[in-house]
């Protein structure tokens, strides 16, 4: 998939790639939403779907942050207060951590709410501010925004579709 360059293809690209994770996710049954079957975000570790609908809700609601904080006029925290871009598998884990009480009925909620206010925030910016200058270091603001949007959805349902693939539940 090409990578937006403009509004309507960043909101193309992540309503596609969404309702895309969304259907495979269907396909988890419930009773093994907390077995730790997929490899996790951190070097020889597993993690569970629920975790990693927990850590796509993370960065979800992360970017939130990043542009909340700067309509506020607050200095950037990026990726995450106190964590630095070469510890991202500290902050996948505190994503799970953050979220391991929830059912995955309730993270499928948090999911598609954090998507749909990545849409909301999208429709109030212009091509130019999306994608007219840098938003973080050499970033624009629509890449920054697709980085932890549509790639981690198209990443994650590949993790899904292969552990489904192999996996010996019923599918529901």
């Amino acid at each position: 998939m090409a990578v937006p360059a403009t509004k309507a293809d960043l909101l193309a690209v992540i309503d596609k790639t969404f309702a895309q994770l969304e259907r495979d996710l269907d396909r988890v049954p419930p009773v093994a939403a907390r077995e730790p079957v997929l490899d996790g975000h951190v070097k020889n570790t597993m993690m569970s779907p629920a975790d990693l609908l927990a850590y796509l809700i993370g960065w979800n609601q992360q970017v939130l942050t990043w542009h909340r904080r700067r309509a506020e006029g607050l200095p950037d925290e990026l990726p995450a207060p106190g964590i630095k871009w070469n510890e991202l598998g500290v902050l996948a884990q505190c994503y799970y951590a953050e979220h391991e009480a929830e059912t995955w009925d309730e993270l499928r909620a948090q999911l598609r709410d954090a998507k749909d206010s990545i849409v909301d925030l999208i429709e109030g910016y212009s091509d130019a501010e999306l994608y007219g200058q840098p938003w973080y270091g050499k970033w624009m603001m629509g890449r920054m925004i697709s980085f932890n949007t549509s790639s981690p959805y198209t990443n994650a349902r590949g993790r899904i579709r292969a552990w489904l693939r192999t996996s010996n539940h019923p599918r529901v």
